[in-house]
């Protein structure tokens, strides 16, 4: 990769991280990414969007997703948005994406290793003691959870001082990414993706302090919630909820379109997750999530979730076995 021109340089040692104990925190510097590819373990909708991302300059990057279908779907996506989106850029340059066959494939000689798996607890915790295990000793470990923070994640891993949290939000229409510490990450691990991540354009923000939901999505988190619960109280359709949305806000994103492209079933694990630590939240927006997935409405993914007008999705693959 030709390295994008740079204001500063906030990493520059080898990483010195010794075994300890999993959860604990051990010594880590992390090295200079110059020359190094970024592993992105997840291919879905945010997942080939980051990679899109970090190719949008010139950078390599491996994509793994253990569905034979995500992967080639990855593929098609990136390979139609990269020139549009190196195109927008003054000093874009595109990079290379390759989807590879095995975790270890993608992990190889990686500075940076974004996990982007479904928003499942056990299989992010899981994922992220393997790519532990894996990944180079110096590599930055992320997760791009939306409502977990990455102190709740590391109970399998050694080196907690490179964890970090990257949320990003849906590059490249969306590139706000919020970046927060797991608990015991390293101070160069948050200064180095804060100095690195705009070189791709992206846009970071520090939560200063732990949050689950982080900085906007708390924000957004109550107002999707109100709107659902809007409806499930029968005071309004989500047509009619988005209209007096893009009137009053005068944007065209509106709540329950927004929530079909994120998909309802990973806002319901959100919504659950919220819930889990704040039990007094109303249960009538979940429920209304769970009436829509019965009738196996997913959102855009599926064809169709609160809207219908979306073109019908390919049938998929079964996922392949081995996962990270």
């Amino acid at each position: 990769m030709s390295r994008p021109t740079a204001t500063t340089a906030t990493a520059t040692a080898t990483a010195t991280a010794t075994e300890s104990a999993p959860g604990t925190a051990a010594a880590f510097t992390p090295a200079d990414p110059f020359g190094r590819p970024v592993a992105v373990i997840g291919a879905g909708a945010l997942g080939r969007r980051i990679g899109l991302m970090f190719a949008a300059r010139g950078g390599a990057v491996r994509l793994y997703d253990p569905s034979v279908r995500a992967r080639a779907d990855a593929d098609e996506f990136i390979a139609a948005r990269l020139p549009e989106v190196v195109g927008r850029l003054d000093d874009g340059t595109a990079g290379q994406v390759r989807c590879v066959e095995s975790v270890a494939e993608a992990v190889a000689d990686a500075w940076l290793v974004v996990e982007a798996v479904p928003e499942e607890l056990t299989l992010k915790r899981r994922v992220l003691a393997e790519l532990d295990r894996l990944a180079p000793p110096d590599a930055v470990l992320a997760s791009n959870s939306s409502s977990y923070p990455t102190g709740r994640l590391v109970d399998g891993v050694r080196h907690t001082t490179r964890v970090i949290n990257l949320h990003f939000y849906l590059p490249p229409e969306m590139n706000v990414v919020e970046v927060m510490s797991c608990g015991t990450t390293d101070r160069s691990v948050i200064d180095l993706v804060l100095d690195e991540l705009p070189r791709y354009g992206l846009h970071p923000f520090e939560a200063r302090a732990e949050s689950t939901g982080f900085i906007f999505n708390r924000i957004w988190a109550a107002i999707k919630r109100e709107c659902l619960w809007v409806v499930a109280d029968g005071v309004a359709t989500p047509e009619e909820i988005d209209a007096i949305w893009r009137l009053n806000s005068g944007s065209p994103a509106a709540p329950f379109r927004l929530m079909d492209v994120v998909g309802l079933d990973v806002v319901l694990d959100i919504e659950q997750a919220y819930a889990a630590e704040r039990p007094h939240l109303p249960e009538a927006p979940r429920t209304l999530l769970r009436s829509y997935l019965e009738a196996g409405r997913l959102g855009v993914k599926s064809g169709r979730g609160f809207y219908e007008d979306y073109p019908e999705p390919a049938p998929s693959a079964p996922a392949d076995p081995a996962g990270p």
